[in-house]
């Protein structure tokens, strides 16, 4: 097998034994407190590590888009959530479709939204699962209210094809108290009127650890934690060491002693911003800030590093923002102990409808 560094540039190394350890880790607590895990696939898009966390424990999984979901149910997941608004005769086709052969379930927070599923789902022998989106203070999509909660699930309830299965939402951040407030409450007005909530779906990695103190959630939807990334390290959940994919990018320039440039621009990183300072973290040259991507190159200050990387020289790159990484290229390679296990595809890369 080659050793990573044999990898042409750029390229994505993502580290097996880490990712074991950071789903196990946050299965376990899953676990512990009692609630069900139905990870968001966005941020790996793969169907080998989807499987690997329905292994590990997870109830099913979740996914943004129908083209996930496409790409999930032909890899062999079989309980699939898909937290969107979906609009429009195609993509209310593409799903019944996969109504047909596995179990599906979708959010809505309109009526607008319900009414399409209705038309679409009428077999009261064979329901659509459904849950209210709520907008507990992020400030997204979602009912504004508890009440709104009510007279949408009345709705979906009273179709025959369609199951109000509960509520759903995606928590601001550092806000749990506000949140558990607006979930038990929407929970205890629905059981009050004959609409127990059966799930109540909660969201995010930052918060994950907080999930189990919003007392009315009974699942969680963490889609970051199985790489980890910069912006999850600078919030507190997980460390550097615990992030699973790096970006393997050239020094291909050194135009003066503290610059270096990289082969490895926003094509390859994304552009995305945290609380730590540059365009992503060198693992090699912990010392060095990425100051500027542009789309095909990024460029280095060496200023505070003792040893500097000379021209053609490969280094690893952790991103700020790891979902986005996925969605950049086609394969990726699977390493462990150094060495390169296996390469594959990134099979729902770019199902973005």
């Amino acid at each position: 097998m080659p050793n990573w560094s044999d990898v042409d540039t750029p390229a994505v190394l993502i580290d097996l034994e880490k990712v074991s350890a950071n789903l196990l880790r946050v299965q376990g607590y899953a676990d512990a407190h009692g609630l069900a895990l139905r990870p968001h696939i966005k941020t790996h898009k793969l169907h080998r590590f989807a499987n690997l966390q329905v292994e590990f424990g997870a109830c099913g999984i979740t996914c943004q888009k129908v083209g996930e979901a496409e790409s999930m149910a032909a890899g062999g997941i079989q309980d699939i959530l898909i937290t969107y608004n979906l609009v429009g005769e195609a993509k209310l086709e593409r799903l019944a479709k996969l109504h047909e052969s596995i179990q599906m379930g979708v959010v809505t927070d309109n009526e607008t939204v319900a009414q399409g599923y209705a038309n679409k789902f009428q077999n009261p022998k064979h329901r659509l699962r459904v849950l209210v989106e709520c907008d507990t203070g992020a400030g997204r999509c979602g009912v504004q209210t508890p009440e709104e909660a009510l007279e949408l699930a009345r709705f979906i309830a009273g179709q025959p094809g369609l199951h109000f299965l509960g509520l759903m939402t995606y928590p601001p951040r550092n806000r749990v108290a506000e949140v558990d407030q607006w979930l038990e409450d929407a929970r205890k007005l629905l059981t009050e009127n004959h609409l127990a909530p059966e799930v109540i779906s909660s969201g995010g990695t930052p918060n994950y650890y907080q999930a189990a103190e919003v007392k009315a959630v009974t699942e969680h939807r963490p889609g970051t934690y199985i790489y980890c990334d910069r912006m999850m390290a600078s919030y507190g959940f997980g460390m550097l060491d615990d992030c699973a994919l790096t970006v393997l990018a050239t020094v291909v320039s050194r135009p003066t002693e503290n610059r270096a440039v990289v082969d490895t621009g926003s094509k390859s990183l994304g552009s995305d911003r945290c609380d730590a300072p540059g365009m992503g973290h060198l693992v090699e040259y912990p010392d060095a800030i990425i100051t500027t991507l542009n789309e095909e190159h990024g460029t280095i200050d060496l200023s505070a590093c003792a040893n500097k990387p000379a021209i053609g020289e490969k280094v690893r790159i952790i991103p700020n923002h790891v979902c986005l990484v996925s969605n950049l290229f086609d394969q990726v390679n699977l390493i462990r102990q150094d060495q390169v296990e296996a390469t594959v595809p990134v099979n729902a890369r770019g199902m973005v409808s």
